[in-house]
């Protein structure tokens, strides 16, 4: 359950950082292209994100450990962009998916947001504890 609103969330996040233009990020739905397409492309790439989180951010966190702790985790941020751009990567062999058109500006603001959207809602959605 877990897994499906981390999607949601950040097929939500995704879709808040398409909004703004200034970003030159862009979700390219299926054909025709219609609400539901660009919904349905928004869950498959959060879904791609969401695996590329998982898997692959994981490693690079861990190798990257030391770096954090120079650059008191500033380094995070890159992180993520790169994550964002490698979704855009994998999804670029395709007709649809993720487009984004420049990584310094576009991919590092992007990633901030979808970040900070991500840990509102992790906020919010966080299980209460019982007393």
């Amino acid at each position: 359950m877990g897994f499906l609103i981390r999607v949601v969330v950040n097929a939500f996040a995704i879709w808040v950082v398409t909004l703004i233009p200034a970003l030159q990020v862009f979700v390219i739905p299926f054909a025709p292209g219609e609400t539901l397409q660009l919904i349905l492309t928004l869950l498959i790439v959060a879904v791609i994100f969401a695996l590329v989180n998982t898997i692959i951010g994981t490693v690079i966190k861990v190798l990257a450990f030391p770096l954090y702790i120079l650059t008191l985790g500033l380094i995070g941020l890159l992180i993520n962009a790169f994550l964002l751009w490698l979704t855009a990567w994998i999804t670029s062999w395709w007709s649809w998916g993720l487009r984004v058109e420049e990584f310094w500006w576009g991919g590092i603001l992007a990633a901030i947001i979808i970040s900070l959207i991500n840990w509102i809602f992790g906020i919010i959605l966080r299980p209460r504890k019982k007393d």
